[in-house]
């Protein structure tokens, strides 16, 4: 089993969505599309851009609830990380047309006025996911979980990925962790008791994100 999930875990870091890395297990990906129809999401906040494989899947995903008439035409990914220069090439290359639905905003999650340039981006009344996939320690979970958490609606979703890395047989070289601990402790704050983890939602024999899958419970 340990064999098998490091295989995975190689065969992930090469995964690509329209030519752009996104690094994510399709099992983790299945549930995300549960999730975006269930709880009707129209803006996926991304914290951690990456190369943008991630943003584009999203950004295809939303626009298919859309053209259900699931959600509202008005769909958007607001995706952000400390710099973007690198991700704006690939993702024009990917499509030209890209920035019509994704927003790229530069900043650092630990710092309290992000979430204001943020909202500029989100229209009114959006019903909104968070996916925090940034460096994966205990200070970055807690600031995601404490700044970005007020975007998330009552019966929506806050997904913190990569709690694997808080598994020690299973942890990538070299990851410090905190991303459970992160969890488990704000939980136990103010903003945290809104929420509940829905551990069953791991439900497809393998996820990179245990403890990760959040839902407020309460406004």
């Amino acid at each position: 089993m340990l064999r098998y999930w490091r295989d995975r875990q190689r065969q992930h870091l090469r995964d690509v969505y329209a030519g752009l890395r996104i690094k994510k297990f399709p099992e983790d990906l299945r549930m995300f599309e549960h999730l975006f129809w269930q709880s009707r999401v129209q803006v996926v906040i991304e914290l951690g851009t990456h190369l943008g494989g991630s943003a584009l899947w999203f950004r295809d995903r939303l626009r298919a609830q859309a053209a259900y008439g699931r959600v509202p035409s008005e769909v958007r990914v607001v995706t952000v990380d400390l710099a973007q220069d690198r991700v704006r090439p690939l993702l024009r290359h990917a499509d030209p047309r890209y920035d019509e639905h994704i927003i790229l905003v530069e900043g650092d999650i630990t710092d309290p006025g992000i979430t204001q340039e943020v909202s500029r981006h989100v229209p009114e009344g959006a019903r909104c996911m968070v996916v925090e996939d940034t460096a994966h320690t205990y200070n970055t979970t807690m600031a995601a979980l404490r700044h970005f958490s007020g975007f998330v609606p009552v019966g929506g979703y806050f997904v913190v990925e990569d709690g694997v890395v808080d598994v020690p047989q299973l942890c990538p070289p070299g990851m410090p962790g905190g991303v459970v601990p992160a969890v488990r402790d704000w939980l136990t704050t103010d903003q945290g008791r809104d929420f509940e983890v829905r551990r069953e939602l791991e439900r497809y024999g393998v996820t990179c994100h245990p403890h990760g899958w959040l839902q407020r419970a309460h406004a």
